[in-house]
């Protein structure tokens, strides 16, 4: 599957929508949720085409790939919640409840994040 250019996030890369940055490099950008599910609910999204966390994983280079984590590090000291806990969720496919077509990572916290999981 082809990666969609024209996906709400393809966009903000290019400037067309805004966004509330939190972080920014040259392989990343991280931006507030426009509907946060906890007080602190920040995306981190690679600057690269990958649609998900498996061609991201195949298809990113080291660099890429270090720098999504490095900046995953910087926001959660920058946010504060490296101190009381957050939850990382990556979304991916149908099963996966995936809504946009290109990788990211949701940075949740400053409240409790609850169970996991439910049963089913």
């Amino acid at each position: 599957m082809a990666y969609d250019q024209n996906n709400i996030f393809a966009k903000i890369l290019r400037g067309e929508i805004p966004c509330k940055k939190v972080y920014e490099d040259d392989h990343v950008l991280a931006f507030e949720d426009i509907a946060p599910k906890r007080p602190v609910h920040v995306l981190v999204i690679p600057k690269g085409p990958y649609e998900d966390a498996t061609t991201f994983a195949a298809e990113a280079s080291d660099v890429e790939q270090a720098a999504l984590w490095k900046a995953v590090g910087l926001i959660v000291k920058q946010t504060g919640v490296d101190k009381t806990g957050y939850r990382i969720i990556s979304n991916t496919g149908e099963h996966g409840h995936q809504e946009v077509p290109h990788l990211h990572l949701h940075i949740l916290g400053g409240s409790s994040c609850g169970p996991m999981v439910k049963a089913g």
